[in-house]
């Protein structure tokens, strides 16, 4: 058996070795308030644990979703807003995608800043910017 390049884990524990593009979309799709998150992290890269994306469901249906690209100083996050009263899946989808797939614009997909512990995404969120 070959070793899994990617790995995606629900929120719930459930665990999907080297998930297709349709795998990650449904993902994505069948978050809920209930089930909040998705991460898929990349096992063939150094340091291990420091490479993946992450996706996380706001209380008002929009989205955070997280890049890291070795140490703290490589991860990023972007806000996601719900748009017509529809979850924001498409957007979200084709950037996670193309991250899984090393296809190039990803990036250039949302506007990414770079991640605090301190100050979460929701400082971008129109509704409660600050600043």
């Amino acid at each position: 058996m070959a070793t899994p390049v990617l790995q995606a884990v629900e929120a719930n524990g459930t665990t999907w070795d080297d998930p297709s593009e349709d795998q990650l979309h449904d993902l994505l799709a069948d978050m809920s308030l209930g089930s909040r998150f998705v991460v898929v992290r990349r096992l063939d890269r150094e340091p291990a644990d420091q490479h993946y994306m992450q996706v996380y469901l706001n209380d008002d249906l929009s989205y955070q979703v997280e890049y890291r690209e070795g140490g703290p100083d490589r991860h990023f996050q972007a806000w996601v807003p719900r748009t017509h009263e529809v979850f924001a899946v498409e957007p979200v989808a084709q950037v996670l995608q193309g991250w899984a797939c090393g296809r190039p614009g990803w990036r250039d997909a949302l506007s990414w800043v770079p991640w605090s512990p301190a100050e979460s995404c929701a400082r971008h969120h129109p509704s409660t910017a600050t600043r």
